[in-house]
């Protein structure tokens, strides 16, 4: 983020915003480790609490524990809003809408009726561990995965149409061969939902043939299914050989977007200046 202005205010918000947003600085690493350090510990307070007997034993430790993070969760969004350009764009955007929501259970609880039920929202707390993972080689690697993804979508997309008229295929076939005799058959949506769990190899075994062909077809069904998880992984993994360009930890100051190449002057999303 270059500043533009030599004021104190303005160094000093430009220094926090590198501090946040960007790991390319000592500052900024330590920041995202202790950050998702305080994130593990939010999570894991969540699952203990919802065990009953940690919760009715440890319930005021639990509690303590939780407002502690609450409050490191408060400053630190309300710090993001402070040092970025456009706090409302930010704000609406995915990582801050998260931020927000991170925070919120713990405050409704005090003023809602029941509001206590909505403490399990604290596990999106999770999602927010992706944000470190902009940290060096995890931002690499994770940026490779998501556009080969990209590159491979519509490739992804034909083949899981081709997918839904298979099944509905399957199972419009399955109901006619057991429709008559068995009558977990009963309807063409129930033999297409068989259909979807024995292609992926589920199995629940809540609707099984008892037809000599339908037992065949399921078989074959069962060997096709291997295709579905052979076909997109080999999709994706065509594109993950393609070589990576080098990106950095620098976070846009306009959309604060990462993923930029170490020589780039622009974000390759807003068009704005690094």
């Amino acid at each position: 983020m270059k500043n533009k202005d030599n004021t104190p205010f303005s160094v000093n918000r430009t220094k926090m915003y590198e501090i946040i947003f960007e790991s390319d600085t000592p500052a900024g690493k330590f920041f995202d480790i202790a950050l998702f350090v305080f994130i593990i510990i939010s999570v894991i307070t969540v699952l203990i609490e919802s065990v009953n007997y940690y919760h009715d034993n440890y319930y005021r430790l639990l509690r303590t524990i939780e407002w502690i993070l609450t409050f490191f969760f408060t400053i630190e969004y309300i710090l993001r809003l402070y040092c970025v350009r456009k706090p409302w764009k930010y704000a609406t955007s995915f990582y801050g809408i998260i931020d927000f929501l991170a925070i919120l259970p713990s405050y409704l609880a005090i003023f809602i009726v029941g509001g206590q039920s909505l403490m399990v929202i604290r596990a999106l707390r999770l999602l927010r561990v992706f944000r470190i993972f902009k940290l060096g080689s995890f931002m690499v690697q994770g940026n490779v995965i998501l556009q080969s993804i990209r590159q491979s979508r519509n490739k992804i997309a034909v083949f899981l149409y081709f997918i839904v008229i298979m099944v509905t295929i399957i199972g419009s076939l399955m109901y006619f061969l057991e429709g008559d005799v068995n009558e977990a058959f009963d309807s063409i949506p129930t033999s297409i939902y068989w259909a979807v769990v024995t292609l992926t190899t589920v199995g629940y075994g809540d609707i099984t043939p008892v037809t000599s062909i339908g037992k065949f077809m399921s078989a074959l069904v069962m060997i096709l299914g291997y295709a579905v998880i052979a076909v997109p992984t080999g999709i994706v993994s065509a594109s993950l050989i393609n070589p990576s360009r080098k990106v950095n930890g620098q976070a846009c100051p306009h959309c604060s977007k990462e993923g930029h190449d170490n020589d780039a002057s622009y974000c390759k999303y807003c068009g704005g200046d690094l």
